[in-house]
């Protein structure tokens, strides 16, 4: 029972703090979680999972902040070409 308390714990605490970030630092903290497990994983098979870790993180990083910047532009263009046509921009997802 204690060991199914410490494991719920363990898998809430850092899910509630996530809470207050928004999406431009939830993209970019998955990138580098994603990254850094990926790389680390091939880093284990090349032998060296920590120099592995460390690209993959960053590549992750990169690429999740990259991810918004594009999404942040269409969505500032969806918005622009509604405005410049008179239509009411659509509600953001």
């Amino acid at each position: 029972m204690r060991r199914l308390i410490l494991a719920a714990t363990l898998l809430a605490v850092p899910l509630a703090g996530c809470a207050d970030m928004s999406p431009t630092q939830q993209r970019a903290l998955s990138g580098t979680a994603i990254g850094a497990g990926g790389g680390a994983i091939i880093g284990a098979m090349a032998g060296n999972a920590g120099l592995g870790a460390g690209i993959g993180a960053a590549a992750g990083l990169a690429g999740g902040l990259i991810f918004d910047k594009r999404d942040q532009a269409s969505s500032y263009n969806a918005g622009y070409q509604a405005g410049a046509s008179g239509q009411a921009p659509t509600p953001p997802r």
